[in-house]
């Protein structure tokens, strides 16, 4: 008994090649890996960096104290 592939053949050979012979990252081979590598940390950071900021400038003039 023999399974049918995913994929055909020679679509697999053309992936194995394309991934075989670029010349980045290995993280960074695919179209849209860019986004998820790239993109999405540095969007994290941008936040967190803008929220502690804030807070901080919020502390130290006293703002959004509870009473």
């Amino acid at each position: 008994m023999t399974e049918v592939p995913f994929r055909p053949r020679e679509k697999l050979v053309e992936k194995q090649q394309y991934f075989q012979h670029i010349h980045k990252h290995t993280y960074l081979k695919g179209p849209m890996d860019k986004i998820t590598s790239v993109t999405i940390p540095l969007a994290l950071a941008a936040a967190s960096l803008y929220m502690i900021g804030r807070g901080i400038y919020n502390m130290s003039h006293g703002i959004g104290k509870k009473e």
